[in-house]
């Protein structure tokens, strides 16, 4: 099945890893999908479950979703949109870039979100500590050619076309609150930002966030698959070791493209633990019961 690419980039888009996702874990349609960090939607969108919750701190992101769903954003309206903004970048570059972001943090709108995301450097997300878009621009005023129109605007298409056929809902919410609404018969697929490689995506992330969610996640009788880092060629996260150590782990070789550095734009080993414990740790959640 082909792997497609939704339209808004986010650093630790796992568009090569839906293969590996796909056939490692234990899910069906009959089940519904359930995401607390939704990032770019790849894995869902692709996935195409029948029934989807799909949530995230960032509010742009899950308001850019909602309006292809009401369909106020849609291909014509972006198609236009990207054409008379691009040829106003184009002519006034640099310029007219920060007159959009500048504009998008005083009243954010779906539209200028993804001229921000697909013009600034290396396509990330990240905002200050008030709230605001602060990414550069790429320097490539030419950014908006009409072939790379056309691919934004069929990645428009195609992500309409599955939230069409599904059932999709779309909220802003803390991670806790998502799994918190979550059903021993749902399955849940997180993909958190990593700890120690993570820039400012949406609010902040710490070592106590990731010990939370290790800690709620084990509790679940449910099904569930965290993707994670596992190593590199410099360190191994000792965060899977110490809270994953009994639980199946598969691991697919990965480059990120995306990053500030180029330090964090290398080879690593992803980590994808599912939930089926061994009987030593299925033995002590009966326990703990």
């Amino acid at each position: 099945m082909r792997i497609r690419v939704p339209p808004i980039k986010t650093q630790g888009i796992k568009t090569k890893l839906v293969p590996f996702i796909r056939k490692v874990v234990d899910w069906t349609n009959e089940k519904r999908w359930v995401e607390p960090f939704m990032g770019s939607g790849v894995v869902a969108f692709n996935m195409e479950p029948q029934s989807a919750l799909m949530c995230d701190a960032n509010p742009h992101l899950i308001d850019f979703y909602r309006s292809i769903q009401n369909r106020s954003v849609c291909a014509k309206s972006v198609r236009e949109f990207l054409e008379l903004e691009g040829e106003s970048l184009r002519k006034r570059g640099s310029d007219h870039f920060y007159e959009i972001r500048s504009r998008f943090n005083k009243n954010p709108n779906p539209f200028d979100f993804l001229f921000l995301n697909r013009s600034c450097f290396n396509g990330m997300i990240r905002f200050n500590r008030k709230g605001a878009f602060n990414v550069p621009f790429c320097r490539k005023p030419d950014r908006f050619r009409a072939a790379y129109i056309t691919k934004i605007v069929n990645q428009i298409d195609w992500v309409a076309d599955v939230i069409s056929r599904c059932d999709f809902e779309f909220k802003t919410q803390d991670w806790r609150v998502t799994l918190s609404q979550s059903s021993d018969e749902d399955f849940v697929y997180l993909d958190p930002p990593y700890v120690a490689r993570t820039t400012d995506y949406h609010g902040s992330w710490s070592t106590a966030d990731d010990d939370d969610l290790a800690a709620l996640v084990k509790k679940r009788i449910g099904n569930f698959a965290l993707s994670t880092w596992l190593e590199n060629r410099y360190r191994r996260n000792s965060y899977v070791d110490e809270n994953f150590s009994e639980y199946p782990i598969h691991t697919q070789e990965h480059f990120y493209h995306l990053g500030a550095t180029e330090t964090l734009r290398n080879s690593i080993t992803e980590a994808l633990i599912i939930s089926q414990p061994t009987v030593k740790q299925a033995s002590s959640h009966l326990k703990a019961a």
